[in-house]
């Protein structure tokens, strides 16, 4: 679609709050370097923003010399966002101030068998309202609520198009929770939440060009490409997780067979556990967050059947990132969600090693491969985001309505 001047405006708006959170508090010169602005258009949408209340004057820099350069920085009290992270195991919400300071979380269990969508809005409904009672906020400071949901999300419908672990189709979600949440709402998926949270606060700060992999229950890579979070045509971008890797392989939850998905998400990890080790003590029959805990902690102790079993899942993992480093060409690969974070250091090892059997020299030679360094969860904070963004634009439509509502011309002045 073709970006009006208010939507280039709109943009750049944004992009001015976004470095002012990931960097407060900061003059207006560093932050026309940080965005390409010019100093003028900077100085206009920093005063903007401090009409709609974001963020504040807070003094000025020292100078060795010449005009003192004045500081701003965003106003932490001026409103709450809530960031929630739906998985197929578990609900976690956390609840932010407007600097992206975590004040609250709270969890919904998700067992096995309880996808229908009426009960999973139910259960993130929940993890809000207990999340905002703990933070002790009044439900109108809360600017809004970002929910990431596995699976093709359609962000203009607030639908989750597809998700293959759930077997959803087209489901209404936000017309669900609108039902159970007094909060402007605001869907996306887990990719797009994990490389936003990378971009402003992780390992992918300051890179052009990164793939997040997402290693969860299921399996994506969200992208950032020329600095900007790509998502493709439909929001569908990042589906690396029902890619092939193995012709003829594993039936996926898809309905294809060999995804990568079947091979390095937590049941497949399972799966890779039981084909080596059938009797292993590792394993807790229909329990994969238990699982994958007994086995990061046995691969930290040495045990050499889990470090097999590590080998051989970095084996396809590695396999696969190596497809998205000859492809994509990235900076960096950040691992990342719950399965990254458990398996951890051994993990990493044995990927990059596996990388590099299968990677091209020359763009694996500048590719960095990491562990998320964000200390909270990746997907609420980049959840977060989503609600920050849907926060300011109607902010800004409320303004740019009331403006308006005034009269077009003042009464006429008698002449002298």
């Amino acid at each position: 679609m073709r970006r009006t001047s208010r939507d280039i405006r709109t943009a750049n708006r944004y992009d001015v709050l976004r470095q002012l959170i990931a960097g407060s508090p900061t003059s207006r010169q560093e932050l026309a370097h940080a965005t390409g602005l010019s100093l003028a258009t900077v100085a206009t949408l920093v005063a903007e923003l401090q009409d709609l209340g974001m963020i504040t004057e807070v003094g000025h820099e020292d100078s060795a010399g010449g005009r003192p350069r004045g500081l701003v920085a965003v106003d932490a009290s001026a409103g709450a966002l809530v960031g929630v992270d739906v998985a197929e195991t578990y609900v976690h919400v956390e609840l932010f101030d407007l600097a992206l300071n975590t004040l609250a979380r709270a969890d919904e269990e998700m067992r096995p068998g309880e996808s229908l969508p009426e009960r999973v809005a139910a259960r993130v409904a929940a993890a809000v309202r207990t999340a905002v009672a703990r933070a002790g906020l009044a439900p109108d400071r809360v600017l809004g609520v970002g929910v990431s949901v596995p699976g093709q999300v359609d962000r203009d419908t607030g639908s989750a198009a597809y998700a293959p672990n759930w077997s959803w189709h087209e489901v209404p979600l936000l017309d669900l929770l609108a039902e159970l949440l007094p909060y402007p709402l605001y869907l996306d998926n887990p990719l797009r939440a994990c490389v936003v949270a990378e971009l402003w606060f992780g390992a992918a700060r300051g890179r052009r060009d990164a793939v997040v992999v997402n290693l969860g229950t299921g399996v994506g890579a969200g992208l950032a490409l020329g600095g900007d979070l790509h998502r493709g045509v439909t929001n569908s971008a990042g589906e690396w997780g029902h890619t092939t890797l193995v012709l003829d392989g594993r039936r996926c939850r898809c309905g294809n067979r060999g995804c990568v998905e079947t091979y390095v998400g937590a049941p497949g990890i399972m799966r890779n556990l039981v084909e080596l080790v059938p009797d292993s003590p590792l394993l807790r029959p229909g329990d994969q967050t238990a699982t994958i805990d007994a086995l990061a902690a046995a691969s930290a102790a040495r045990d050499p059947q889990a470090l097999a079993v590590l080998r051989e899942t970095a084996r396809y993992l590695g396999a696969g990132v190596a497809d998205l480093v000859n492809l994509l060409n990235p900076e960096i690969v950040v691992l990342s969600s719950w399965v990254a974070t458990r398996l951890g250091e051994p993990l990493l090892i044995e990927v990059r090693d596996a990388v590099a059997r299968h990677a091209l020299a020359r763009p694996l030679a500048a590719t960095d491969i990491v562990l998320s360094p964000i200390p909270t969860d990746p997907v609420s904070l980049g959840a977060a985001t989503f609600a920050l963004e849907g926060a300011l634009r109607s902010a800004c439509a409320r303004r740019a309505g009331a403006r308006r509502s005034l009269p077009l011309s003042l009464p006429q002045q008698g002449h002298s």
